[in-house]
């Protein structure tokens, strides 16, 4: 059994309601042409429903074309029965009308005296135009359903497209957990030989950033100082493992009204700690994030050594990781500038303050 999604009713529906709008218009016609006569009363017999028995054939093979044989045969790929098939029916119909209205006339001696002999109207047109005329009309109704059709297929193809960029985000947010997890754990196993009290508190408050990787960063956004509360966990722990080596300093402004997607500061943050120290020199970790009119500004600046020129260049899976974040996020609508020499690695990001997920 099949099942039509919300988004090919929808579109089943935009079309029905076009054919009903042009078909009760079409109707209404003779009824407002009288209005505009400024006739006194409307001359239903002899001009409305002249009019109405003359519309309702096209009427009702356009109903046997639409819901029979565009389905039935020129969905199906059957193109040559479609095409035997529309105009058998056309021209069967239009014989079996023609020869009535002749047969009407002739037997009663009908005469409309309500139409001039020499006036042009649909009742002049012969049965062989009256089927020109059908073959356009079903050809107009072939050229709407492609319309809608295609329209729908642009609709899939976006949704497609968004639940794959929806997919890719959530493997891509979801990769950093074990990076993340990784990356921590070493360090605590590193903090148990220098302090072993120091790394007890470093589990709990591991278990706390875990918490916060696992279950608030599953949203699209959170809001900017939770995720400023789990740089300063992971920054304290941090601190507490490299001691008086290096010299970190982390500022932020208090914005109580912001959201950010998660798991992003974090990641230049490690990126900080794994590239910018070195044992037995001095190392420094900068971190500054504050708004600047309309853009929150993020900068990192970590000393450089010898030892990690070579890597940090790529950064790894972070940092391939969150570019590609960043940029299914806010299309172009951000920056990220990386500027390194022999002495220190800079890394400026700008993203706007509010976003549309």
């Amino acid at each position: 059994m099949k099942f039509k999604t919300p988004l090919i009713r929808k579109q089943t529906i935009g079309e029905n309601v076009l054919y009903t709008f042009v078909f009760v218009a079409v109707y209404l016609i003779p009824i407002f042409n009288s209005f505009l006569m400024a006739e006194e009363h409307i001359d239903f017999y002899n001009k409305v429903f002249l009019a109405w028995s003359i519309i309702t054939p096209y009427l009702v093979l356009f109903l046997f074309n639409n819901y029979i044989l565009i389905p039935f045969l020129l969905n199906k790929g059957r193109i040559f029965w479609y095409v035997v098939s529309a105009f058998s029916v056309v021209t069967v119909a239009f014989t079996i009308i023609e020869f009535m209205e002749r047969a009407h006339i002739i037997s009663d001696g009908y005469v409309d005296v309500g139409i001039l002999p020499h006036q042009a109207t649909l009742a002049d047109l012969a049965w062989y135009w009256n089927i020109v005329l059908c073959v356009f009309m079903f050809a107009a109704n072939i050229g709407i359903k492609k319309f809608y059709e295609s329209m729908q297929k642009d609709e899939d193809n976006a949704r497609l497209a968004r639940e794959v960029i929806e997919a890719e985000m959530y493997y891509l947010k979801y990769q950093i957990n074990p990076h993340f997890l990784m990356n921590t754990l070493n360090n605590i196993h590193a903090l148990v030989d220098i302090d072993a009290e120091s790394a007890k508190q470093g589990i709990v408050e591991l278990s706390d950033m875990m918490r916060h990787v696992v279950y608030e960063s599953s949203a699209d956004r959170i809001p900017f100082m939770k995720d400023m509360k789990f740089l300063e966990n992971y920054i304290e722990l941090m601190r507490v493992r490299y001691s008086q080596h290096i010299d970190i300093k982390f500022n932020y402004s208090e914005l109580t009204d912001i959201t950010v997607p998660p798991l992003v500061f974090i990641v230049f943050t490690e990126n900080a700690f794994k590239h910018g120290v070195a044992r037995n020199r001095h190392s420094y970790i900068h971190i500054d994030i504050s708004l600047e009119e309309d853009m929150l500004v993020a900068k990192f600046e970590n000393s450089a050594h010898q030892t990690s020129l070579n890597s940090k260049t790529d950064g790894g899976v972070g940092l391939e990781n969150v570019s590609r974040r960043l940029e299914y996020i806010y299309g172009k609508n951000y920056s990220l500038n990386i500027v390194s020499d022999k002495e220190k690695y800079c890394v400026t990001l700008k993203i706007p303050k509010s976003y549309e997920s």
